[in-house]
């Protein structure tokens, strides 16, 4: 099969088309893919042209870190969790997120992530819960900060005001352990997440975890209207 990757040397250059061929086992998830074809140090596209190793991320190559979340075949999802037999076609192509500027290949820069929740004041103090929620608390708490329910939301832009699933996530965690940030969190998750959220719920749809970002929401709304 052909593998069409969009690089990009660095933040400021212009990004551009390489294709390579891929002769694997079909078995073979999407960063076994790119590490293939990064695995020799002669690497050359289909048409034979030397080019240098593909820039990407990974860790844990278990679906528990998403760090190598980027865009296939146009959708956003984990490269470790996305296998060539389940994948339509013999051509794959690969795309950094959109969403996130890019560093280099398909590796982006997805620090937005954190830096809002930091803006917002959004973690634990202390531990001084508002009444046990604890599996969903847990489920909450596994979001790997991938930024793939950013990629596919339609209100999410980086550098804006409405900040997201990943953030309405963590507003739930916070204010569900935290009873006396309670207050200053609904304002923060109104201001940026409750009156700008469409409910498209395409975030539940390529979550890698399968967080209900739709049960979270209800809870800070029910809060609301306390």
């Amino acid at each position: 099969m052909k593998v069409k990757i969009l690089r990009q040397v660095h933040p400021g250059s212009e990004p551009y088309w390489e294709e390579f061929d891929y002769n694997g086992p079909a078995e073979s998830s999407v960063a076994s893919v790119i590490d293939s074809i990064n695995f020799t140090d002669d690497i050359v596209t289909s048409d034979g042209k030397k080019t240098t190793r593909i820039g990407w991320e990974c860790a844990c190559l278990q679906g528990m870190c998403g760090a190598c979340a980027m865009v296939i075949n146009g959708v956003p999802a984990l490269a470790c969790e996305t296998f060539v037999r389940d994948l339509k076609g013999d051509v794959v192509t690969i795309q950094p997120l959109k969403k996130f500027p890019v560093v280099h290949d398909l590796i982006t820069d997805r620090s937005s992530i954190q830096e809002n929740l930091k803006k917002s004041n959004i973690y634990i103090e202390e531990y001084d819960p508002e009444g046990e929620d604890h599996e969903h608390q847990y489920l909450a708490a596994k979001c790997l900060k991938c930024g793939l329910c950013l990629e596919v939301c339609p209100n999410y832009t980086t550098g804006k005001t409405f900040y997201g699933a990943a953030f309405a996530n963590d507003c739930y965690l916070v204010a569900s352990r935290n009873r006396s940030k309670s207050g200053q969190i609904l304002d923060e998750y109104s201001k940026h997440f409750g009156l700008a959220c469409s409910k498209s719920l395409s975030c539940m749809d390529v979550c890698p975890v399968g967080i209900p970002t739709l049960a979270s929401i209800g809870k800070m709304n029910r809060k609301k209207s306390k």
